[in-house]
């Protein structure tokens, strides 16, 4: 199922507020700070993944800083030479249509063939906040993610596969155990690994293994 976007704010007065005091100075300062408050809300949008402690869930700001850190630290894994600075920029990017959107489970077949829409709005709606060109482009790098068909966004993508996995083992897989999802399932959303790093599936594959070992997950 997909989490419900969260209803409209009642603090976009005080963003309109914000970005009209500014905008009498600079209009284009006045754009860009109006995109970045709106960006606050990915606070507020809650993943499936619990945090460690497994005391709440992880929200969708947390899950992207998280990634990019994920990336930082394991570029040297990447299947094909990438730019650190663009895979780093999508992952912070990519999560962004949830403000309208919200999360979609991976593993929920239905509700990920039926976000495209609803998150091509969402990106349009989102990147158009900013002045000039420079909505485009981050929108671009937004559906480069998507499209999965450079060596940047196929690395990003494997670590986006890599950190909720592991969030999921760490914790005792208490996701899977309440939406039933078996070892298999697993197994096939995150073989998409792979493309971006044979590494980084080769370990997470023998994590799986070891889980099943466990009784962690079902096979």
């Amino acid at each position: 199922m997909m989490e419900e976007a969260p209803p409209p704010a009642s603090d976009r007065a005080a963003i309109d507020g914000v970005a009209d005091v500014v905008g009498g100075i600079d209009p284009d300062l006045a754009h860009r700070l109006r995109f970045l408050l709106e960006l606050d809300r990915l606070k507020g949008i809650l993943r499936r993944s619990l945090v460690l402690a497994g005391e709440r869930r992880e929200n969708s700001a947390e899950h992207s800083w998280h990634l990019a850190l994920f990336a930082i630290v394991l570029a040297p894994y990447a299947e094909e030479p990438v730019d650190l600075a663009r895979v780093v920029t999508m992952l912070l990017l990519h999560d962004v249509v949830e403000i309208d959107a919200g999360d979609t489970y991976i593993y929920d077949k239905a509700a990920v063939e039926r976000k495209a829409e609803e998150e091509h709005q969402a990106a349009q709606r989102i990147y158009g906040l900013l002045p000039g060109d420079e909505g485009a482009e981050l929108r671009g790098l937004w559906e480069e993610y998507e499209r999965q068909d450079t060596a940047d966004s196929r690395f990003a993508h494997s670590v986006d596969r890599l950190q909720p996995l592991l969030l999921n083992l760490v914790s005792g897989a208490v996701s899977w155990h309440q939406h039933g999802v078996p070892a298999s399932r697993v197994r096939e959303i995150n073989s998409r690994m792979a493309t971006g790093s044979t590494e980084l599936w080769t370990a997470a594959s023998a994590l799986i293994d070891d889980a099943i070992t466990r009784g962690i997950l079902t096979p």
